[in-house]
Formats: C-alpha cells, structure tokens, sequence
C-alpha cells in the first residue's frame, strides 16, 4: 500500500528530528516535538523536495501543527496535479 501525504509527512518530521516515527501523531504540534526555527526549516525544505512542490515562506511561519502541515501540503499537491492533467 502506497504511503498517504499523511505518512509521508509524519517520516519526515520524525526525521528531521532524529526521533520514532510513532512519537509524531498529527495532531502533535512542532512546539510539542521540540521544533525549533531551524528544524521548521529543515522540515520545510524536505516537503518541498519529497513532494516537488513550492510553500510560500508567509504560509509556512503560520503552521505550528503537524496536521495543519498536512492539510497545506495536500492542497498544494492536489492543485499540483490539477493543473498538470489540464494541461
């Protein structure tokens, strides 16, 4: 079975910041996980690159939850593919 946004995003926090995968639920928020500025970065970059999508800087500043992370990424990526199958 194919990994959700959701699955993907939960890896890479945990990634980002060295910890088990199961300790990052979506509702967890990055202060919770012990995020600080530059793991946000780190975490931003990686979502950019996993899913070969753009987030604006101003956007971003305002997520402080996993899921709200999510919910952007999925958007991001649904007008993504929107926008590449109408063309």
């Amino acid at each position: 079975m194919p990994e959700t946004i959701q699955d993907r995003i939960l890896r890479l926090v945990a990634a980002v910041r060295r910890i088990p995968v199961e300790t990052v639920k979506p509702e967890s928020t990055f202060d919770e996980l012990g995020m600080d500025s530059l793991d946000k970065l780190n975490l931003l970059f990686e979502v950019e690159n996993e899913f070969d999508i753009e987030i604006d800087d101003q956007e971003a500043k305002k997520i402080s939850q996993v899921n709200e992370m999510i919910t952007g990424v999925t958007h991001l990526v649904e007008a993504k593919e929107n926008s590449s199958s109408a063309g």
